[in-house]
């Protein structure tokens, strides 16, 4: 199978720094390996969810030379495939409804395989994955060999929360089979959830894909930025200075001569290797 790459947001605000950066890794890695970059919106939390925010990075991103080769995927048209991947899971007994509340838990991980609340008809339950005690091995082709006693990280993990809303780990399993996503590149805060994603891709029979995880670009204080308050938007209308800045910080050569977004990324992309990549992340200064 050819490359597939993709690059999926969360809509909760505009398009900014770190963004970027993993737009422009996840980009480079599929343009070095002749392959596809898809595009998906990852739309299911809408209480998390900011007002015009998936236009305005679907707008960006073309700005930054960065040019999707399929439509647009939006998870908030896809519930009837995560319905058809719950029930999956329900007819094989792997989920089950839980009514457990955080005092129920005592703070830690739900380790039971089933609720230790009492039913409560009146209310609808979360839907949690039974988790086995057993470790998940896999190699990331950046960071290296990871393994993660699934059980003792995340205990029975929800995958269909109260409100009814999907969780981002099922969503993106399924959604990542769909588009036929051969590599995974993303942010580095996302790799404790490969493991996750990875039971689920077995309990479902859907195909693992290879995974990259990128550094972070972090604030003054070591917060992701995308949590920080200098997340500032990156300007679509002046994009090559954030471009720069976002190829410097993956480690590769930001033409100062360069006059266009593609002519920058075409630059960087004669002189990158993802086995060069930085693995550590870094402090932006504001």
């Amino acid at each position: 199978m050819s490359y597939r790459g993709r690059f999926a947001p969360s809509p909760t605000g505009h398009l900014h720094f770190g963004s970027l950066v993993a737009a422009v890794g996840s980009w480079l890695c599929a343009r070095h390996a002749g392959g596809a970059w898809l595009l998906r919106v990852e739309d299911i939390d809408p209480p998390r969810e900011m007002p015009g925010s998936a236009e305005s990075i679907l707008a960006a991103l073309p700005a930054f030379g960065l040019h999707a080769d399929a439509p647009v995927l939006f998870q908030s048209r896809r519930i009837a495939a995560y319905d058809e991947a719950f029930e999956q899971l329900r007819a094989a007994d792997l989920v089950f409804p839980c009514w457990c509340s955080r005092n129920d838990l005592a703070g830690g991980l739900h380790l039971d395989g089933h609720c230790l609340a009492a039913p409560q008809p009146e209310r609808a339950p979360a839907w949690r994955l039974r988790v086995p005690d057993e470790i998940i091995a896999f190699d990331d082709a950046l960071q290296g060999p990871q393994a993660q006693n699934l059980r003792h990280t995340a205990g029975d993990f929800v995958i269909r929360r109260v409100e009814g809303y999907y969780a981002y780990q099922l969503a993106c399993v399924v959604d990542d089979a769909y588009q036929g996503i051969t590599q995974v590149v993303r942010g580095n805060d996302l790799l404790d959830s490969t493991p996750r994603q990875i039971f689920l891709q077995h309990c479902l029979g859907l195909p693992t894909p290879g995974y990259l995880h990128l550094p972070l670009a972090l604030d003054e204080g070591g917060r992701k930025l995308s949590k920080s308050e200098q997340a500032h938007p990156v300007d679509p209308t002046q994009p090559l200075p954030a471009l720069r800045q976002a190829l410097a910080f993956l480690g590769l050569p930001a033409s100062a001569t360069a006059e266009t977004a593609d002519t920058l990324l075409a630059e960087a992309l004669a002189h990158f290797d993802p086995a060069l990549l930085p693995h550590c992340s870094e402090r932006i200064a504001a």
